[in-house]
């Protein structure tokens, strides 16, 4: 049998899954997901210790000859340098530095929510939950034809990002409804709850967050059923039902590093930390949200 190629990568830049990092790292990971929740590359099993992480952009340093000395993606742990099978790297496309290619991981999810979400020309957006994913979800869904996007936090820091990506932005109590689709991604009972108020009859609510262990009561005894609510569960994890015959996984990661040439996603960076650095500094970015959209990692002897 032959021997899969391999590649040896030097990292340079990697960012923090913030809220699958948060559970895993504050041990919020249910057993029931312990299997599912396994990264590509993770070293241990859950409850932990385990290395864990899947957003690393580095440089070819071995490998073959059309892969070699080119920066690429892989869904890879934090780490220094690293052998992976040639077939498990994505090289980034012209236009895409390396220091914003970290955001792949989340652009794919993206990706997948909007064909899960499927707005058409005339729709209005609304996204509850102002991070990163919720960024990345509006600029997507704002470049379909004649979709009116908005997007609904409580953190007023984060006002700044979406004025540079043309999206409406506001505080819950200003939000307003008859939507025909929600997505949510503030991974809280509120914003979910807040969803089902927006979502005009018969609407889409698109649920792109993880709890971890955490419960989530709803009222669906209330209008739920009469105002016939769709309520649909969005996981990047299998290809969109919508795609899954013509798109395979490398496809999605694919088009979603594609979709990282617009310079306007550099401002999704609010904080930049290096790898030395990380022990001491994830528990403040597992707990603290506040102003906080892409940590991003930069690694030593990066060229």
């Amino acid at each position: 049998m032959k021997v899969a190629e391999e590649v040896l990568i030097q990292a340079r830049f990697g960012a923090l899954s913030r809220g699958t990092e948060s559970c895993v790292f504050q041990g919020r990971v249910p057993e029931t997901e312990w299997t599912r929740m396994r990264c590509p590359f993770q070293e241990g099993d859950f409850p932990g210790p385990v290395k864990y992480g899947y957003i690393s952009v580095g440089r070819v340093l071995d490998g073959p000859a059309d892969l070699t000395e080119r920066d690429v993606f892989c869904l890879y742990p934090h780490q220094t340098l690293y052998t992976v099978p040639a077939s498990a790297v994505t090289p980034l496309p012209d236009g895409v530095p390396a220091e914003r290619a970290v955001l792949a991981a989340n652009m794919e999810t993206a990706v997948n929510v909007i064909w899960d979400a499927a707005p058409v020309a005339g729709d209005t957006v609304t996204v509850v939950g102002g991070g990163v994913l919720g960024c990345l979800i509006a600029y997507l869904a704002k470049r379909v034809p004649d979709v009116a996007v908005s997007v609904v936090d409580p953190d007023a820091l984060k006002e700044t990002i979406y004025q540079s990506i043309g999206v409406d932005f506001c505080h819950p109590d200003k939000a307003q409804g008859g939507r025909d689709i929600v997505i949510h991604t503030s991974a809280t009972e509120a914003g979910l709850r807040l969803c089902l108020t927006l979502a005009r009859d018969e609407g889409r609510i698109v649920e792109a967050s993880w709890y971890g262990d955490r419960e989530v009561t709803l009222p669906l005894g209330q209008d739920f059923h009469s105002r016939r609510l769709q309520l649909i569960g969005s996981q990047v994890g299998m290809v969109s039902p919508a795609k899954r015959s013509t798109y395979s996984y490398a496809d999605r990661m694919a088009l979603a590093l594609g979709y990282l040439t617009d310079p306007v996603l550099d401002t999704l960076f609010t904080h930049e930390i290096a790898f030395d650095d990380l022990p001491e500094r994830l528990p403040e970015f597992a707990v603290n949200g506040s102003g906080v959209a892409c940590v991003r990692i930069r690694y030593p002897d990066d060229t």
